[in-house]
């Protein structure tokens, strides 16, 4: 005891805190992600690098997803390798570090910055719990292979999903394992059904026994099937299609169902201005580049769907037409503001016109920008009873903001109004 009065030990610098930090969150399975920033490095294409656990092969592993400026690579590491590797890039190769750890009822974040100098500093901050998310269904947990597991909306088990790429054979050839590079595909998969679940809950076909979908612009397939999958899992009989004008892909989705003999699935080789479906209850279309949403809103509307999720793309029409309020010009001089501004304007008159049609409507980012830059939904449900008299009721005043919009900027016309007017 007095040989520590004399020589007392040394205190862990900020930078083996975090390290041990990092380390226990790993142990005790309350590990989120790690997110490494502001790099300094001889590589200049590097934005971030962030940091996942995944399992392969019956193995833990750290999957590392470095983000450059014009592509992503991801390489995985055994977790006593990925954590020397994080140790040595500390201070050299990036000077802000990020961990998000998860608890029961609610998590930490903890930082570690370097002054310009190199010294480390450290602060741990309590994350807010996170809230269950509005209509999220029961499903297989899939996880990281120890204690604590995710879950998930779908089940990874699906023998489509390894038709699609999205899946491989795990170790004993008997079970499926994600394939790391689609992890955030999975992501935004998985949140698009949570949302979707939410509002099929809110909506007349929460009780409907069936449920027919077009999902346009349906490419490799995977929200279609994901939409087919859920639904059957919650005891309707889904009808769904997908609707894509390559024929490459269209080919292979038609093999992936057939093989797997999922009846009330089919794929359609069309075009959203043309496809004329015998039945709609939910409309789907996602990237749609300009006024291809437009065109696939209104598909929506004349054919009585109840639920329409889009997720816009390539704001084009609005921008060459907005003429500039004297009062804006100095904030919209620059480009990348005035097209941001013409993104708000036109999905702005696309929420208007369709609580004019008598949905509720709504306007948010759907995933995260880590995940994907086309981040945005216009989701709309419609309203029946006292919530759709209160929407009808509100019709004209609706109509009279969206021309004082279009007197505001100048604009002559908006392509979902002139298909709703013709």
């Amino acid at each position: 005891m007095f040989t520590d009065l004399i020589n007392p030990p040394v205190q862990p610098d900020a930078t083996q805190r975090f390290l041990r930090l990092l380390e226990t969150a790993l142990a005790d399975g309350s590990f989120g992600r790690l997110l490494l920033a502001k790099p300094v490095g001889e590589d200049k294409s590097i934005e971030r690098l962030t940091v996942r656990e995944v399992q392969l092969k019956g193995e833990r592993h750290l999957s590392f997803l470095w983000r450059h400026q014009t592509k992503d690579v991801t390489k995985n590491h055994l977790l006593s390798e990925g954590l020397a590797q994080i140790a040595a890039l500390l201070g050299t190769n990036f000077l802000n570090a990020h961990l998000h750890t998860e608890g029961t009822s609610a998590g930490q974040e903890v930082q570690l910055a370097f002054s310009r100098k190199g010294k480390p500093s450290l602060r741990v901050a309590r994350a807010e719990a996170a809230e269950p998310a509005a209509g999220k269904a029961p499903g297989k947990t899939v996880g990281k292979g120890h204690d604590k597991e995710k879950q998930r909306q779908l089940e990874l088990d699906s023998p489509f999903w390894r038709d699609l790429g999205l899946t491989h054979a795990g170790k004993d050839g008997s079970t499926a394992e994600l394939v790391p590079a689609m992890a955030r595909k999975w992501k935004q998969i998985n949140r698009f059904i949570e949302i979707f679940g939410a509002a099929l809950k809110s909506s007349a076909l929460a009780d409907s026994p069936d449920v027919h979908v077009a999902d346009f612009g349906s490419g490799k397939g995977y929200l279609t099937f994901a939409m087919y999958d859920w639904l059957r899992s919650q005891g309707k009989d889904a009808q769904v299609v997908g609707v894509e004008l390559r024929d490459d892909m269209v080919a292979l989705c038609r093999g992936a169902a057939a093989r797997h003999g999922l009846v009330g699935l089919r794929f359609d080789q069309g075009d959203v201005r043309s496809y004329t479906p015998e039945r709609l209850d939910v409309m789907i279309a996602l990237h749609a580049c300009d006024i291809a949403t437009d065109y696939a809103i209104h598909l929506g509307l004349r054919a009585g769907a109840q639920i329409i999720m889009c997720s816009p793309c390539c704001h084009k029409q609005i921008r060459p037409q907005m003429q500039l309020p004297k009062l804006l010009r100095p904030m919209l001089q620059h480009g990348i503001h005035l097209g941001q501004e013409a993104e708000m304007v036109t999905d702005s008159l696309r929420a208007l016109l369709l609580e004019s049609q008598g949905y509720e409507t709504q306007v948010f980012e759907f995933i995260a920008l880590e995940h994907t830059s086309k981040n945005k939904m216009i989701l709309a449900v419609k309203k029946q009873g006292a919530a759709g008299a209160a929407l009808a009721a509100r019709r004209e005043e609706i109509l009279a903001q969206i021309a004082e919009i279009k007197r505001f900027y100048g604009l002559r016309e908006q392509a979902l109004e002139s298909l709703l007017a013709a």
